[in-house]
């Protein structure tokens, strides 16, 4: 176990480029497992979760290269089944991504039951209901076993937009017979790289970035090489940092279309921002404060599938609404346990109030200490650094591996701002 050791209170400055997404690269990885030919991906994230993934297909018989610091070369020619490591594949919740790839290839998998952030329930039926409309026969007790004799083109509508749900039907579908379209897709940005990185080895995909998708099954895919997108969650997490330490900071590599619901909600929190050239720059010295709905009614934030406001980035706004003037509710509504971590932040000096599970009102601008706190997941782990980076004195921040899932080598770019951050033995 590591921890961090924060100084707070000291203002940054300078320019960051966030990583590749960890959102994407996570199926993406999966996806390489449908063919037994060489792709290659650049701007890959070297985080825990990546290393987990990579490992869980070398155990299984593949092979990967790093030919950079974040570019990778993977070769599964060598998988000669569906049956994934239990043990491996109990450390990472992406590890349900593997079910499409493998059931395409070889018509059946049995993988253990995923594990990762727990954050509330995450329901699987979206997964294996899409299965079964392409021919499969899904089993669940203490193991998944989803197995078919040939998958058949479908028409889908997924009772929810399961971002994880999307990616492993569609992943299935792309060597299926004939055509299948699946409904009520999720259209997040990660969905679409994956989406793109498919069509770069030759799948046929239409519709991406909407809500319907549709692919004509082919044969194989080909050799391919593709490019992972900037983290558009840490970039969300870098304009809060900026915010909350009052910091003028540059960040590079930003898609614009990525970050406008992110910009509209942080502007309801009074934070702005300039992005021109694929740069987005917060500047220094912003007084923040909540922006009241009309008749100056108490704002309420809420997240949902994209486009809406992603919950992800609910733990990051929380943040940042406790060093802004006024009073705002934030309602949850997709994960019943990530609110929780809200006691972290009340231990630091903030206003909160925990109605329940799915909501909370803060009230600021609340003077922030340092205390001892402990990660308990990849995004709530993050708002914790800048909670201690914004706060006075001195805080350590324990379970600091949730935040690596999540975040590459981040104590060292918020060194290179100027924050006094160390990592230590735990």
């Amino acid at each position: 176990m590591e921890k961090f050791i924060i100084e707070g209170g000291h203002p940054l400055a300078g320019s960051v480029r966030p990583g590749g997404s960890k959102n994407e690269v996570l199926p993406v990885l999966a996806a390489t497992l449908i063919t037994d030919q060489t792709v290659t991906l650049d701007n890959v994230p070297r985080i825990e979760d990546v290393l987990i993934m990579l490992q869980i297909m070398e155990r299984m018989g593949g092979r990967h290269a790093w030919l950079g610091p974040n570019t990778v070369e993977i070769n599964n020619g060598g998988v000669a089944n569906g049956e994934a490591p239990a043990d491996l594949c109990r450390k990472l919740r992406a590890s349900i991504l593997l079910a499409g790839p493998l059931l395409a290839r070889f018509g059946s998998t049995t993988l253990s039951p995923p594990g990762g952030d727990v954050i509330g329930r995450r329901r699987l039926d979206t997964h294996f209901g899409g299965f079964t409309a392409l021919g499969a026969t899904v089993e669940f007790d203490a193991m998944i076993r989803i197995s078919s004799r040939g998958l058949t083109g479908a028409d889908i509508f997924l009772d929810e937009p399961s971002v994880t749900g999307t990616e492993n039907i569609l992943m299935a579908a792309v060597l299926a017979t004939g055509r299948s379209i699946i409904r009520n897709a999720a259209c997040e940005p990660h969905v679409q790289g994956l989406c793109r990185m498919l069509v770069t080895l030759g799948a046929q995909i239409t519709g991406i970035g909407t809500n319907t998708l549709t692919i004509e099954g082919v044969r194989d895919l080909q050799p391919g090489r593709h490019r992972i997108s900037s983290d558009y969650l840490e970039i969300g997490s870098f304009i809060g940092l900026a915010a909350m330490t009052r910091s003028a900071i540059t960040i590079e590599d930003v898609v614009p279309d990525d970050v406008r619901m992110i910009g509209h909600i942080f502007s309801r929190l009074g934070v702005e921002y300039r992005l021109a050239d694929g740069n987005l720059h917060v500047p220094a010295e912003q007084e923040l404060a909540i922006r009241n709905d009309f008749g100056n009614q108490i704002p309420k934030i809420d997240d949902g599938p994209w486009p809406a406001f992603p919950t992800d980035m609910m733990s990051i706004a929380i943040t940042v609404a406790t060093q802004s003037r006024g009073m705002v509710l934030f309602f949850e509504k997709m994960f019943d346990g990530r609110m929780f971590f809200t006691d972290s932040l009340v231990s630091m000096g903030a206003r909160i109030i925990l109605c329940d599970p799915h909501r909370v009102v803060v009230s600021g601008p609340a003077q922030l200490t340092g205390t001892t706190l402990s990660s308990p997941d990849v995004r709530a782990g993050m708002a914790l650094v800048l909670a201690a980076l914004a706060a006075k004195g001195k805080s350590t921040i324990y379970n600091v591996r949730h935040i690596d899932r999540g975040y590459e080598r981040i104590e060292d770019k918020l060194r290179a701002l100027g924050a006094k951050i160390e990592r230590l033995p735990g």
